[in-house]
């Protein structure tokens, strides 16, 4: 043995484990793992939990969570606090079983935390920790007490341990009591209380509480609300990797509230969420990248993250991502996957996807055990007395839905459902006009599609205004027309729109204004509205309006053929030959031949319907 060996070994246990410290610190890592591991060996309680720190934090050393919590055990067994403490925070998290014994095994190695929290364990350690002095064990066993399962919790105690630690000036002892006290608070006093715990938390830069502080300064709870401090705290504690604070503060950047509008940072943060797991920021992430703005949408990524949040339980995601698939927008059109997500945001209390899965498998999308299965649901539903479900069972029968149609017994349904639901006494309504089910009795089905029309749906709006026209079931009255078709139109009703055009372009009872009838006619058009496409062509290409355009009418014209009016096709032709001979003439006259008279041509005016 070598003469600096020798005398090494004849020091004391500490100095040699203040020795390891120091070579520790001038990174001399093979020489302190020799002292600090020698010492430990000799049942050190600091050295252990030293050496302990060494494997779990990877220095000096490979990384090793079984080794590291075996020594972080030895520690705390021979009453180390701090090791105590350690040791019940691990608990917490899941440690491998491996740490509870001193046995070797290769297959031990690097093997990961088990994820499932031990909290009898952990209570045990942490309240070892907590009765020797530690406030943070005090905080911990706090903690414990609180989220543990029956039997174990016990939050009355546990406000007196966050309170000990309180008062030994421990910031996650004021969390606690700031979190307890958010849930209990009855009076304002009471709230602006906790908040004064949470704020001391923030302040020592405790992540969560600086989440909630900006959570409290946004809502303007126990503080005054200051949007710039709630903007200040969600970015300290984004920094922190609190994804909830990440999500938050990325929404800020993207709507400019409380922070200047940055939306490449703003994604940055909610990509940062959302890849964490927060399912919130990646179904934002859909919405910026399904909306577009200065770029335009790109439904491919939009898709990607609406699918990332819908798997992870988010039901409007979810939806949405339905949409993507039922229009083939970012991915390839699939009326099955739409269904599939379409049912799983219904069943996951998405009224939204419950209309829109009925919708998909009315128009027949969707697959024959889809359709079952929803016929079903609406059924057993129904016969407990949710009305939307009767309404959606009254369709599935009326139009044979996952079994054959039965008309009788769907008017019987829509009657039961149209007491509370609009979409319900519309079809009712349509249904006794039609003579669908039961008898025709049209003053009554118009007294149902009114009382539709009433409570403002727009569909109920357009059809009443059509019987308004006609008279069927009631009086005629186009004034009153003209203001449901108006209202339905302000809703997006593209066939209210062409109705609109078609009484303002004369052969009504309301005066004559071609102007406005052009506007409607277009506002139909550019929604893709087929006979709306053949009537603003032949204003602007004859001028009805007092403004005459050639080429946009023959544009409007061919976008209606190619819907196949064939009205469209006629009077393209009939212009084109118009055209041909004007020019003809213009070229004889500059010629010195004599003129050809054309013969003008006539069309129908358009009805409202």
């Amino acid at each position: 043995m070598g003469l600096l060996s020798r005398l090494i070994a004849r020091r004391s246990p500490a100095a040699r484990l203040e020795h390891g410290l120091k070579l520790l610190e001038q990174e001399d890592y093979s020489g302190a793992l020799s002292e600090i591991s020698a010492v430990a060996k000799t049942g050190m309680p600091e050295a252990q939990f030293r050496l302990g720190r060494l494997y779990l934090d990877g220095e000096a050393l490979p990384r090793d969570l079984v080794e590291g919590g075996r020594w972080i055990r030895r520690a705390a067994e021979s009453g180390h606090v701090e090791a105590q403490f350690v040791l019940a925070t691990f608990y917490l998290v899941g440690l491998p079983e491996a740490v509870e014994n001193d046995s070797f095994d290769l297959s031990d190695v690097n093997k990961a935390a088990t994820g499932e929290p031990n909290y009898p364990r952990a209570a045990h350690w942490a309240l070892m920790a907590a009765e020797a002095g530690s406030a943070d064990a005090q905080a911990l066993y706090g903690y414990i007490l609180t989220a543990a399962p029956e039997g174990l919790r016990n939050t009355e105690e546990a406000l007196v341990w966050y309170q000990r630690a309180a008062d030994a000036n421990c910031a996650q002892g004021h969390l606690g009591l700031g979190l307890a006290g958010l849930h209990s608070a009855q009076t304002d006093e009471a709230l602006a209380e906790a908040i004064g715990h949470l704020k001391i938390a923030a302040d020592a830069n405790i992540g969560s509480a600086l989440y909630l502080m900006g959570i409290a300064y946004e809502r303007g709870a126990g503080v005054p609300a200051d949007l710039d401090a709630a903007v200040a705290s969600y970015g300290k504690a984004a920094e922190q990797n609190i994804r909830s604070a990440q999500a938050r503060y990325g929404l800020a950047y993207i709507e400019g509230r409380g922070i200047k509008q940055d939306m490449v940072r703003g994604e940055t943060w909610l990509r940062k969420a959302a890849l964490a797991g927060d399912r919130e920021a990646a179904a934002m992430l859909g919405d910026i990248h399904a909306r577009g703005g200065d770029l335009p949408p790109n439904y491919m990524e939009a898709a990607t993250w609406y699918r990332f949040a819908a798997e992870r339980g988010h039901a409007t995601a979810a939806r949405a991502l339905g949409l993507l698939y039922l229009t083939g927008s970012g991915v390839m059109p699939d009326e099955e996957e739409a269904a599939k997500w379409f049912r799983f945001a219904s069943e996951h209390g998405d009224s939204g996807g419950t209309a829109d899965l009925g919708n998909l498998l009315l128009m027949g999308g969707g697959s024959v055990e889809d359709r079952l299965a929803t016929r079903t649901l609406y059924e057993k539903a129904a016969h407990s007395g949710d009305l939307i479900a009767a309404f959606n069972f009254g369709v599935c029968l009326a139009e044979g839905v996952g079994a054959d149609r039965d008309e009788q017994e769907a008017v019987k349904w829509m009657r039961k459902a149209a007491e509370g639901v609009v979409n319900a006494q519309y079809w009712y309504g349509r249904m006794l006009l039609e003579g669908r089910g039961v008898p025709a009795n049209k003053p009554e089905g118009r007294a149902w599609v009114q009382k539709a029309a009433d409570e403002g749906m727009s569909e109920a709006r357009h059809h009443l205004a059509q019987l308004f026209v006609s008279g069927e079931g009631g009086p005629v009255d186009h004034t009153e027309a003209l203001r449901l078709f108006e209202l339905s139109a302000e809703q997006g009703n593209v066939g209210s729109m062409f109705a609109l055009g078609a009484m303002y372009g004369g052969g009504h009872d309301i005066p004559e204004d071609r102007t406005k009838a052009q506007h409607w006619f277009g506002q139909a058009a550019e929604r893709g509205h087929a006979t709306g496409q053949l009537m603003i062509g032949r204003y602007l290409s004859r001028g009805l309006a007092r403004h005459t355009d050639i080429e946009q009418g023959l544009d409007w014209y061919r976008k209606a053929e190619a819907q196949g009016v064939t009205q469209a096709v006629i009077e393209r032709a009939q212009l084109e030959q118009t055209l041909k001979e004007a020019a003809e003439k213009k070229t004889n006259e500059e010629a010195g031949a004599p003129e050809e008279a054309s013969e003008a041509t006539t069309a129908p005016p358009p009805s409202v319907g």
